[in-house]
């Protein structure tokens, strides 16, 4: 039998010995791996498993040379409207594209040192149980040195101004700079233009009846319904929740079947605390209203004071639930301070 050629032998135990090196170079640093499953999704968050979580977190020696942020998802919840899982799902990969957009250059600090990621429960409930999740939303830091239970976990009553506080979130914990926001426009370009050809069609038809004085602007009762509006969507805080995208009201975490719609703390409103206190103003507003205009008119001096005594005492009631709503909220009474003659 005869022996086989030296030259051969060597260039085959060169070959095996790059493969074995390429091998544990790849499975040390799975980053390029990971870049690319960012590049082939959308919105540049990576769908993780069981077996990719082992792959790119558990199995990876620590210091890991990147964070994970992780939402934890459930699509059979989706039609639960109370706990917000599509509408934060969206603010989450409107941050991922946001941080991704933000850190393109490659001599970027923060390029290629977060990833953002999801896991769905009906496809991963091992990851689940593996990070101890039992309730949703639910959203996790994984950092370099971080193991699965010990990551930190995103507050659920930070989740109110969804994407600004997810980044918030992101760069108080990692000093990583996600960067602004870069939300997708409401319209598309055939959209915008669509309207722009219906509205120069219309115009004719608006100017004449506007001329003629037959439109809804030349009806006083909509004015007197737009005031009362504008006057309800000050005194209730909607620009507020407007802006900081609050919601009507948040899931209690001890209790999931429980829901929150007044918050006890100065540093934030939901949206019922506001609705209910511009519906109380609102009350107050219109019986001043009704009676420096209305029942002034009534000659009848004793339906005149019958009336003023009912509507002071609904005013006050009023007033006093909103004095009564702050002192609960914030711990600062309201008292009245009366002459000091009187005492």
């Amino acid at each position: 039998m005869g022996s086989i050629p030296k030259l051969p032998l060597l260039l085959l135990t060169t070959v095996v010995l790059l493969l074995a090196a390429f091998t544990e170079l790849s499975e040390s640093n799975p980053v390029p791996e990971l870049l690319s499953l960012q590049s082939r999704s959308s919105s540049g968050v990576i769908r993780l498993d069981d077996r990719s979580l082992a792959k790119f977190l558990t199995a990876v020696k620590t210091p890991r040379p990147y964070w994970v942020l992780v939402f934890f998802d459930a699509a059979k919840l989706h039609d639960k409207s109370e706990l917000h899982l599509k509408e934060l799902r969206k603010e989450f990969a409107v941050v991922a594209s946001s941080f991704i957009e933000n850190n393109q250059d490659p001599s970027s600090p923060s390029h290629a040192k977060l990833f953002f990621c999801d896991i769905e429960f009906q496809e991963s409930q091992h990851s689940f149980a593996q990070f101890g999740v039992n309730s949703l939303p639910h959203i996790r830091l994984i950092g370099p040195t971080h193991g699965l239970k010990d990551s930190p976990q995103m507050d659920q009553g930070d989740f109110s101004r969804l994407a600004e506080s997810m980044s918030e979130f992101i760069q108080s914990k990692t000093k990583l700079v996600v960067g602004p926001i870069h939300r997708p426009p409401m319209l598309s370009k055939n959209q915008i233009m669509f309207v722009t050809i219906a509205w120069l069609i219309c115009m004719p038809f608006i100017a004449k009846k506007v001329y003629s004085g037959k439109t809804l602007l030349h009806d006083p009762r909509i004015w007197l319904a737009g005031s009362v509006f504008v006057y309800f969507f000050s005194v209730s805080g909607a620009m507020h929740n407007i802006i900081r995208n609050m919601p009507m009201f948040l899931v209690d975490r001890e209790d999931p079947s429980k829901l929150i719609f007044f918050y006890q703390g100065s540093g934030m409103q939901l949206g019922t605390e506001g609705f209910t206190v511009g519906f109380l103003y609102t009350i107050v507003g219109l019986l001043l209203a009704f009676l420096t205009r209305v029942l002034v008119t009534v000659r009848s001096v004793k339906v005149q004071r019958i009336v003023m005594i009912i509507a002071l005492f609904v005013s006050f009631f009023a007033v006093k639930k909103v004095i009564q709503l702050d002192n609960w909220k914030t711990g600062y009474g309201v008292h009245a301070f009366w002459p000091t003659s009187w005492n």
